[in-house]
């Protein structure tokens, strides 16, 4: 069977490299008898790649060593609540950007710990467009500045890291991590869903500044604080193991495409591609987000007649190019461009939508 071209927002596409080292050793690893899957975490085998996918992620990434790197479970939704359990620290408000429908989830679930300041909201612009700076209401006195780097549903992107001070910034990067090099040095906080860049859905990768750890509001249970899993090297339960593992493979592959400067590269060229042929199709496909914002993970556009979006759907898929509908909140297409969506991947959708328009138009 033919392998597709998956513009899916994630789970996401693999690199075709890693998904076949992972089918070689899937039921034998390295002479070990076993799988993956079957070893114990507390064993050599485990700990050992485990340890090597840390070290692989402080390399691409250039991650200080006054930073702890967690692998833990339940996604970014469940980071949503942790970060305000740890990062209260005594304080009763925090800092929140609004630029889409997941730093609304965030929003909403700090809330219930403390006080959540909106420094600016994208609403106005119907989420297309990053609020002016002049226009934020930073709190000097807040916790934490939480934003979210990459929004996944609107494909609305921060051209920059934005400046919180001595307050320190939190990010969800969980749709943008990896995709070009990023100064960790300016994070309090870093977390990411895996099921995009990183590997297989099931694993949350955390990254901390050590004095961030150790201060979780009282009554919380244990598996919230950030700090039983730093002093436990990410064992205080059974981690997710085969995704980890995955992970690692990724992060190999990574370094084989030029580390992050080389995927940003990539990933510069697949998005001026896409919007390239959007701009040049004469309003027959749309993007509704700023240009200055303009996501390079995820491509939201419109066509210029909604009544053909059933037929752009169905022969796409039959050319091979596959979850191309776009969010159920906003409609249209949207194509996530992820680091293993080849640019062979991209130049092909392109070519079904000049083909598409040409037939409709």
């Amino acid at each position: 069977m033919a392998r597709i071209f998956n513009f899916g927002a994630g789970p996401a596409v693999m690199p075709q490299a890693v998904l076949r080292k992972a089918q070689e050793e899937l039921v034998d690893w390295h002479g070990s008898g076993m799988s993956v899957m079957e070893m114990s975490h507390r064993g050599k085998e485990f700990l050992d790649i485990a340890a090597r996918a840390e070290a692989s992620l402080r390399t691409l990434m250039g991650i200080p060593d006054t930073y702890k790197v967690l692998f833990l479970q339940g996604g970014a939704s469940l980071q949503f609540a942790m970060v305000p359990i740890n990062l209260l620290r005594g304080k009763t408000r925090a800092d929140y950007l609004h630029t889409g429908e997941w730093s609304k989830k965030a929003i909403a679930e700090a809330r219930r710990f403390g006080e959540v300041n909106v420094v600016a909201s994208g609403e106005a612009s119907g989420f297309t467009d990053i609020p002016a700076v002049s226009d934020w209401r930073l709190d000097p006195q807040a916790a934490y500045l939480h934003y979210t780097p990459n929004e996944t549903i609107g494909g609305v992107e921060f051209p920059f890291i934005p400046d919180a001070g001595a307050v320190p910034l939190v990010a969800d990067m969980s749709s943008t991590i990896l995709s070009r090099p990023v100064d960790v040095s300016r994070f309090g906080l870093i977390y990411a869903g895996a099921q995009k860049n990183i590997g297989p859905s099931g694993l949350t990768v955390v990254i901390v500044r050590e004095d961030l750890v150790g201060q979780a509001l009282p009554g919380m249970p244990i598996m919230l604080d950030y700090r039983i899993h730093a002093d436990n090297e990410s064992m205080y339960n059974t981690p997710p193991t085969f995704p980890i593992y995955m992970a690692g493979l990724v992060f190999d592959w990574l370094k084989e495409q030029g580390g992050l400067a080389g995927m940003a590269r990539i990933n510069e060229r697949k998005a001026r591609l896409l919007y390239d042929a959007i701009e040049g199709s004469g309003g027959f496909y749309i993007c509704p987000v700023a240009k200055a914002c303009r996501s390079w993970m995820n491509v939201p556009f419109t066509l210029k007649d909604a009544g053909l979006d059933e037929a752009f759907l169905k022969e796409s898929k039959a050319a091979g190019l596959l979850q191309l509908k776009g969010h159920r909140s906003v409609g249209g297409m949207r194509a996530s461009l992820y680091n293993a969506m080849p640019e062979e991947g991209v130049a092909a959708l392109v070519d079904f939508m000049r083909d598409f328009a040409r037939r409709r138009g």
